[in-house]
């Protein structure tokens, strides 16, 4: 699998970027992955990178996303965060994977059973992880179903799932409101910004937007 160029990234659309890690996470599951000499790549981005997407993912040891889209060195910009929210540094490393650096789409990659989210579902306050599952509050509150409260934490799976979903929905619309400059990037047809989920049970990515 050939290295990412500075032309094979120019000669990308948005669309087709996300097209790209759509196959990848398809050969994933399905035992597929492309064979690469990650040394030889390593060699080859050793004076420059050149990355078609950038991935706003959950620390979670089970999604690594390069794996999970079957891409090699020199393809993903990840920015990483417990319940992958969004705030101004992950805006500022957005904005340089995008605007200064090149990469076609911006994907913000939650996942099933999230222990950030179950944190905040369940209000957990510890330390500086007090602040962060505050972030992730309105979409537990926007979380309709269920109503009863005592089904409106970390036990109920499917609620977890559900508010891990809209959280994602949730810091795709902060990038806009939050970043001029990314949100006139997808204006002007330069970059695309979505949504996914990855499911831990599966491996399988789905795509929101």
């Amino acid at each position: 699998m050939p290295t990412q160029t500075a032309e094979s990234q120019s000669n990308l659309s948005p669309k087709e970027a996300i097209e790209l890690l759509k196959e990848g996470n398809q050969r994933f599951v399905s035992r597929e992955m492309r064979e690469r000499d990650l040394l030889a790549q390593v060699e080859e981005t050793s004076k420059g990178q050149f990355p078609f997407a950038c991935i706003v993912g959950c620390i979670d040891s089970r999604v690594p996303a390069t794996t999970v889209f079957d891409q090699g060195i020199g393809s993903l910009f990840v920015a990483t965060v417990a319940g992958n929210i969004i705030n101004e540094d992950i805006l500022g490393s957005l904005e340089f994977g995008c605007a200064a650096a090149g990469s076609k789409a911006i994907i913000v990659l939650g996942h099933t059973s999230c222990g950030a989210v179950k944190g905040a579902c369940d209000s957990v306050e510890l330390g500086n992880l007090t602040s962060l599952l505050s972030k992730i509050n309105a979409s537990v509150k926007e979380t309709v179903e269920p109503n009863d409260p005592s089904m409106r934490n970390s036990s109920n799976l499917p609620f977890v799932n559900e508010v891990a979903k809209n959280n994602v929905l949730r810091s795709v619309e902060n990038i806009r409101v939050k970043s001029n400059v990314l949100r006139r990037l997808e204006e002007d047809g330069k970059i695309t910004i979505v949504g996914a989920m990855y499911d831990v049970n599966t491996g399988q990515v789905s795509f929101l937007d």
